[in-house]
């Protein structure tokens, strides 16, 4: 069938997709989501259907969305050629993992090729994901599925033998300690890549607080001068697509809350994977509020993470750490960035909690890289902060990155008040996150919470708990409305 092209000024992502009229629909003989073949002149893609029941796109015509648009180079009534395309085969293993089968690394990969190739479609991933969800993956099939996703993504590749990294499966608001320990084990001399996420629940995210600083959008080739130059970064693994199949998945994961097991060692593992990484440190916070919400339960991750690790060839050391309140003062971008950097710079007021998670950390893995004696790492960790080195090291790190003029706090604030007299028995996480959200983090970057009092402390009646900071009155009116609900429990 030949159709003229209508621009549908939609941008969905990565898909590729089409629209029909119901009439043209019914003559193809096509559904929603199933696939047709266009080809403009020399240009052909696979494209996936949606169709209207409006009048917009006439029977003579096939609308498309931007990114069809743009990567057929279309212009207005060019004349495409449609014609009915099969379902991809992971379609079929889908199915098999529905009915309870083990997945080979064959039908695996071209699952995991069909993602990053944008032949699936949302509701073919959500199958994937629930699929992996109810049956779950073995260990072959976990060690499978993370090789998979960085075979079919970018790598970088360093040349020192040893190559550190660290990661934490989140839940806490600040723990920025990311950027605390990478320049304090860059400054011992050890190479360390660290990818990092954007907040996706959160109000922040370690590339979001490192963006007010530099820039953390960065390509493979630019981050491997980088490494060789500084001997760390801290980037948005996204900007660098070091696991594509990965940042889909969890796209689709994120509406229902699906962690698969199996898919969250994967999604973890393979960013350390594509960085070469040969030592890693993973933080597991457990708490009522966080992903985890017992020792027990961080315990059986923890081996999990370990087993996977050896399989892959990485020397994987996992530490569970309390999850039950904030760590720093500041969450939000811009007051996360602040905190890391009163760190840093060793000042007297800097967040203690902050500055002995990351010691902890940083001595953790430098003894797990052979850099120092067991139980001699946090005396070194602490003597590298102390002396400098790490803020030497920091700036580097920025400077090499690309580095920009730090935002202000919002101009507008609001104090919540203790309402009585006693100790601060219980922080609820999740809420304060989300004041801190609705008050514009991360997007508005200088916006978020800054916490004077937290877990343990004790408090009289109109002490300053927080400060909601907020750069226009409607988000600010929001977040006050928002902290009437019982963010700490005073008894």
């Amino acid at each position: 069938m030949i159709l003229k092209a209508r621009k549908i000024p939609i941008k969905v992502g990565h898909k590729y997709i089409v629209v029909f009229n119901e009439k043209v629909a019914h003559m193809l003989d096509v559904q929603p989501s199933d696939r047709v073949s266009v080809r403009n002149g020399s240009r052909q893609i696979t494209c996936i259907v949606e169709i209207t029941e409006s009048h917009d796109v006439k029977d003579t015509e096939i609308g498309l969305h931007v990114e069809t648009w743009d990567e057929l180079k279309a212009d207005r009534g060019d004349k495409m050629f449609v014609t009915l395309a099969e379902k991809p085969e992971s379609n079929k293993y889908i199915r098999e993992k529905l009915d309870g089968k083990e997945l080979s690394k064959e039908k695996i990969d071209t699952i995991v090729r069909d993602i990053v190739h944008d032949d699936l479609s949302d509701v073919e991933m959500t199958y994937f994901v629930s699929a992996c969800y109810m049956k779950g993956l073995n260990n072959e099939e976990t060690a499978n599925l993370t090789k998979s996703i960085v075979e079919h993504g970018n790598r970088i590749i360093p040349k020192s033998k040893i190559i550190a990294d660290k990661h934490c499966i989140g839940g806490v608001p600040g723990n920025r300690t990311t950027m605390v320990v990478i320049p304090i084990i860059a400054a011992a001399g050890i190479t360390i890549p660290k990818t990092s996420s954007r907040a996706i629940t959160s109000p922040s995210g370690t590339a979001d607080t490192m963006e007010v600083m530099c820039n953390v959008t960065n390509d493979a080739k630019k981050l491997q001068k980088i490494l060789e130059k500084v001997g760390a970064f801290i980037t948005w693994g996204g900007g660098v697509d070091l696991a594509a199949a990965d940042d889909r998945l969890i796209r689709v994961r994120h509406p229902m809350s699906l962690d698969p097991k199996g898919m969250l060692l994967a999604s973890i593992m393979a960013k350390k994977y594509a960085v070469g990484s040969t030592h890693v440190l993973i933080d597991i916070p457990y708490g009522p509020q966080v992903k985890t919400s017992t020792l027990t339960q961080a315990l059986e991750l923890k081996k999990d993470f370990e087993r996977l690790g050896k399989m892959l060839g990485m020397n994987v050391k996992v530490i569970a750490t309390r999850g039950d309140a904030p760590i720093g003062r500041g969450i939000g971008p811009v007051l996360e960035a602040i905190d890391v950097m009163s760190v840093l710079e060793n000042k007297p007021d800097a967040p203690k909690d902050l500055r002995e998670k990351a010691i902890f950390m940083a001595g953790e893995l430098l003894e797990l890289c052979g850099k120092s004696k067991k139980g001699t790492g946090e005396t070194l960790a602490e003597k590298i902060l102390s002396s400098g080195s790490a803020l030497k090291k920091m700036n580097e790190i920025i400077d090499a990155q690309g580095r920009k003029k730090m935002p202000k706090v919002g101009k507008l604030t609001h104090a919540v008040l203790a309402e009585k007299s006693g100790k601060i028995t219980g922080v609820d996480n999740k809420l304060i996150s989300h004041v801190a959200r609705v008050a514009g983090a991360p997007k508005n970057p200088g916006a978020g919470v800054l916490i004077t009092k937290n877990l343990n402390d004790m408090v009289k009646k109109g002490d300053i708990l927080y400060t909601i900071y907020a750069e226009n009155k409607q988000r600010l009116s929001n977040a006050i409305a928002e902290s009437k609900a019982k963010v700490y429990t005073i008894s």
